[in-house]
């Protein structure tokens, strides 16, 4: 049973609806009221399935589906229309979303769908973590990183240094915290290879932004922070 969603709708009596049957099966909701809203607490937060509208202020449910997949989000999203075209469920689905459900529409079926995709998700044995540091999202499952909506290209080891960094986001992690976590071999004091990989990096993930996310302490180590 799913435990916590995120209904992106901008019909209040639906709203209202959808909430209280959730509630009544124990279903923690947030709520967005218009597309954007949707997409930043959609990848800021973990939610175990997103309900989203087709037709929104600021962002459809189509832009929404594709936004979150651009940016690694792997949440299943069940899109809610009064269109009941096949044209749009195909460009719905093809879009990112899981599924479709067409307006109106009895909430035991919402409920059945919720569930199904939630058992899906957790047949996958693992959930996808996201890391937010500022502008930049860690996708730990799919191993993607984005910054300001870039995609960032990064070698496994690189993705390892930058992912460990980001688990520990405003602690300084010594050189030989970082050799045995992330190279997993005993820290040798003559290496130079935390220093290397920290520079690729910064080439990757501050290089051509105003604000650095990668910073050191002086004799200390190195921290990720906003």
């Amino acid at each position: 049973m799913p435990s916590k969603i995120l209904l992106v709708e901008d019909h209040f009596n639906t709203v209202q609806s959808i909430s209280k049957g959730m509630k009544e099966n124990n279903i923690q909701v947030e709520i967005a009221y218009d597309g954007k809203t949707g997409s930043d607490l959609a990848i800021s937060e973990n939610y175990d399935v997103i309900i989203s509208d087709v037709v929104m202020p600021e962002m459809t449910g189509i832009e929404l589906c594709r936004f979150l997949r651009q940016h690694g989000v792997q949440t299943p999203v069940l899109l809610l229309s009064a269109l009941d075209s096949t044209d749009m469920k195909i460009t719905g689905l093809e879009s990112g979303g899981d599924d479709y459900l067409t307006k109106p529409f009895e909430f035991k079926e919402l409920l059945a769908r919720v569930r199904a995709l939630h058992r899906r998700k957790k047949g996958l044995e693992v959930e996808d973590v996201i890391i937010v540091v500022g502008d930049m999202i860690v996708n730990t499952h799919n191993k993607t990183v984005f910054r300001s909506g870039k995609k960032i290209e990064l070698t496994p080891k690189e993705f390892k240094l930058l992912e460990y960094l980001a688990q520990k986001k405003g602690q300084v992690a010594n050189k030989s915290e970082i050799v045995e976590n992330v190279w997993e071999i005993n820290f040798d004091p003559g290496t130079n290879v935390v220093e290397v990989y920290i520079n690729y990096l910064r080439n990757k993930i501050d290089k051509g932004f105003s604000k650095k996310l990668i910073h050191n302490r002086s004799g200390i180590g190195y921290y990720i922070k906003d």
